[in-house]
């Protein structure tokens, strides 16, 4: 399918592996010039390279920590009033309700909820002007089903939620769309990292955590970023325009919710 994006122009938060690498390559794919973002200089530029080769793309970077504003700066002086915007940023660590004091909430509002949010006041106003633009934040399956252990997370995003539910049908008027990915379990090193953790406390091997963990999910098997990024490159494409507001599960049918 043509996705009728070839030539736009995408801000893609967090892409220099994991979600937003997928992201970033499945609109790569669809001819769409890219600024990528990450902390890691080193492994930023390896990814934009490789998608350079393989794509023949224009893929700027920019190294730095976009959760903070000097950080959003840089990404958005980069990006220049981009046609796409994919806000992605690392989940607060796990644990119980009693760990968590004010100082985390705010890191994981900062990260999970007012970066996103503070980059999209800064988009919207020129999609809105040129009567299209594309905005996906990844979120989380924990928005629509809590996760115990993410209370950070849980509390974060159910915040950005609730501001894209408003403000897409905002913008909508302009033909700009706003919509959510859902990730549940993909193959990446946020997964990695919480298999390590149910693996130390249950005394178990990493692959036994893992397959404890692929048993709770009806597709039996954790995702891929290719997977992932072909839902979000079909959110920006042409044909989703009558898609607005909306919480997309990509999730191998793990959140068990009648809608």
């Amino acid at each position: 399918m043509d996705l009728g994006i070839s030539g736009k122009r995408a801000l893609v938060c967090a892409s220099s592996k994991g979600l937003g690498l997928g992201c970033a390559e499945a609109l790569a794919a669809a001819g769409v010039h890219l600024v990528m973002n990450a902390r890691g200089a080193e492994a930023l530029e390896a990814a934009a390279q490789d998608i350079r080769g393989r794509y023949g793309v224009e893929v700027a970077t920019v190294a730095c920590d976009v959760t903070t504003p000097e950080g959003q700066a840089q990404v958005l002086e980069a990006a220049s009033e981009p046609d796409i915007l994919v806000t992605n940023a690392g989940g607060p660590p796990p644990g119980l309700w009693s760990d968590w004091d004010r100082e985390d909430f705010i890191a994981a509002l900062d990260a999970n909820m007012l970066t996103p949010i503070a980059l999209m006041k800064a988009c919207l106003p020129a999609m809105q002007a040129r009567g299209w633009g594309r905005v996906v934040n990844i979120t989380s399956q924990s928005v629509k089903a809590p996760i115990p252990a993410l209370g950070l997370s849980n509390a974060a995003r159910t915040g950005l939620t609730g501001y894209v539910a408003g403000t897409s049908r905002q913008v909508a008027p302009q033909g700009v769309t706003i919509n959510n990915l859902l990730p549940g379990i993909h193959d990446t090193d946020r997964a990695a990292a919480l298999d390590g953790g149910v693996s130390r406390q249950q005394n178990i091997s990493v692959d036994a955590a893992r397959a404890q963990r692929e048993a709770t999910i009806p597709a039996r098997r954790y995702g891929t970023r290719e997977e992932f990024g072909a839902a979000c490159a079909f959110l920006c494409s042409v044909h989703a325009g009558f898609i607005v507001g909306q919480n997309l599960l990509v999730d191998g049918g793990a959140t068990n919710a009648t809608i």
